[in-house]
């Protein structure tokens, strides 16, 4: 078992002043220094165009633009090199897990993925000039991987496929984007259909009126459903699915099983975080372990967090927080089975 944190990082302020935080934060850490070996060792699958980004990111969040705009005043880097490592646009994905269960007041979800990509930083932020609140982990540092806005929508993300991929943003952006700039599931839905997608994921989203959308969205196309539960495949368009399925159908079939006997949040976080449930993985090597399990609760206002499996949730009371009383905990600890390297815990990951 290899012991592991999340840093929970809070702030409220302007979109640059929080990249300039971040951006403090991260030079000289383990985060960056992993990150330039990895560039010297694989070639961009993919070209930056500064202003075409930066016209595409402004288009849906431009808070965000401002937030790049900070990171690079902190790191002191070219903004093509900000848009490689932060921007979120054009980039390209590798293959993961993660499985969604929601009910009615509800979220509950597993990020699966491969450890040396794990940043380690959960996120609570209040912008003062535009945008929502959000709280949730981040991927790539100005992404989200899932999350809660002040509103009380809410967002996850399952991995499809990288197959064809198109000009656009990728999924941890795109979660961003939802978050930071939607306030309800029908608001999240039309960014989903205007948005250039990169890859071809599904996008769950929930708000306080109780119904949750399924969005299965390629550089082709996209399409919506009603649903409680999601891995990584696609109901609807099928075509786009991978030919290797019979993990994602596995955690489906395991949650469709137990779904009848799960009668609140709490047990659907049980179903999800124990390891012996059926749903948690530790196919880590495989880019597919569980790391982290998240519940969100519109209604309530509050989010849950555990690193690996078989644990309690660390609760944050979102609601107080918007309210001006700040997280005391600086850091949440776990344990996940795997013996390999996270990207900000340990030295020459490649």
């Amino acid at each position: 078992m290899k012991k592991i944190y999340s840093d929970i990082i809070q702030f409220r302020g302007t979109h640059r002043d929080f990249g300039y935080k971040q951006g403090m934060l991260l030079k000289d850490s383990l985060t960056i220094k992993n990150r330039e070996k990895q560039w010297k060792i694989r070639r961009p699958r993919f070209t930056i165009d500064v202003t075409e980004t930066k016209d595409k990111i402004e288009a849906f969040a431009p808070g965000v633009w401002d937030e790049l705009l900070g990171l690079q005043d902190a790191l002191e880097w070219e903004m093509k090199d900000v848009l490689q490592e932060f921007g979120g646009y054009r980039l390209e994905y590798v293959r993961s897990g993660c499985s969604i269960f929601t009910g009615a007041d509800y979220m509950i979800r597993n990020y699966d993925y491969h450890p040396k990509t794990y940043e380690g930083r959960y996120m609570i932020f209040q912008p003062s000039d535009q945008g929502y609140a959000i709280i949730g982990p981040s991927q790539r540092i100005t992404g989200r991987m899932d999350g809660m806005n002040e509103k009380g929508l809410v967002m996850g993300y399952n991995f499809m496929h990288r197959k064809k991929p198109g000009d656009g943003f990728i999924c941890n952006m795109i979660g961003r984007m939802i978050l930071e700039s939607c306030a309800t599931v029908d608001e999240a839905i039309t960014m989903l259909k205007e948005i250039p997608h990169r890859h071809s994921f599904s996008y769950t989203v929930l708000d306080k009126s109780e119904e949750t959308f399924v969005v299965e969205a390629t550089p082709r196309s996209v399409e919506v459903r009603q649903s409680n539960v999601c891995t990584n495949h696609f109901e609807l368009l099928k075509d786009e699915n991978r030919h290797h399925l019979a993990d994602s159908y596995k955690r489906m079939d395991a949650m469709q099983a137990q779904k009848d006997n799960i009668m609140d949040g709490y047990q659907a976080f049980r179903m999800l975080n124990d390891t012996d449930k059926g749903v948690f993985s530790k196919q880590y090597k495989n880019w597919s372990g569980t790391i982290h399990t998240a519940g969100y609760f519109p209604k309530q206002q509050k989010a849950w967090f555990a690193l690996g499996g078989d644990r309690e949730p660390f609760v944050f009371d979102f609601a107080k927080w918007l309210e001006g009383n700040n997280e005391k905990t600086t850091r949440i600890l776990g344990e996940v089975d795997t013996d390999l390297p996270f990207v900000h815990m340990d030295e020459n990951v490649r």
